[in-house]
């Protein structure tokens, strides 16, 4: 049996979304998923060393039950993936560092735009240090979207993309590019396509990457 690659989320709703892209992009690989909301709301307000552990620990575990590559789809428990990162030879990503790359392409000036603060912190330090890799310095302007949320929360996905890019547009001043922290913010991509700045989110980036390290570690790149 094919080792799958294995989804980490911190909400069921991106199951279906991270679903499709590898349906669309990849069918027929072999996928499980695995999602953990308390580790989310334990993060809550800031990711703390402790919950960064207990993530690292429940990646590894989809590792030692036979994944041939994990990512993780939550931008603000990401630090903990790059923990277990440094404990296997298995590939172990974080679904915003190629949003990140892509963003750094277009300029220093990002503005990172977040349904839930405590998403701000791992962003932001992923992005200085992707910045510093490259030798650039950055402009980073950060909008949380208050009160988008709270329609997560309830399950209205329109309702939550309109209010994203509602505080986008009301906050957004000068910018190369904006990034869309959370993966589940994507819907709000179409919405402002014609902001006049790129808006980046993470989903279809990171698939991308996870897949390409999939084949890389499983199937030598003939899947």
């Amino acid at each position: 049996m094919t080792a799958p690659l294995a989804l980490w989320h911190s909400t069921a709703g991106n199951e279906a979304r991270f679903a499709a892209l590898i349906e669309a992009l990849a069918p027929g690989i072999p996928v499980r998923h695995r999602t953990r909301p308390e580790l989310l709301a334990a993060a809550q307000p800031e990711l703390t060393p402790e919950v960064r552990r207990r993530v690292a620990i429940d990646i590894l575990e989809l590792v030692d039950q036979g994944a041939g590559a994990v990512l993780c789809t939550c931008s603000t428990l990401g630090p903990g993936a790059e923990s277990a990162a440094e404990l296997t030879s298995v590939p172990v990503l974080r679904v915003d560092r190629p949003m990140i790359e892509a963003a750094l392409d277009r300029g220093p000036r990002i503005t990172v735009a977040a349904a839930l603060a405590s998403t701000l912190g791992p962003t932001g330090d992923l992005l200085r240090r992707v910045a510093r890799e490259r030798g650039v310095v950055p402009e980073i302007r950060e909008i949380v979207c208050e009160g988008a949320w709270t329609y997560q929360e309830r399950g209205d996905a329109q309702g939550y993309s309109r209010a994203i890019a509602a505080a986008i547009r009301r906050a957004l001043g000068p910018a190369d590019a904006v990034v869309l922290a959370q993966a589940s913010m994507a819907g709000a991509v179409e919405l402002l396509a014609d902001l006049g700045v790129p808006v980046l989110a993470s989903p279809p980036l990171g698939v991308a990457a996870a897949v390409a390290a999939w084949r890389r570690a499983v199937a030598g790149g003939g899947a």
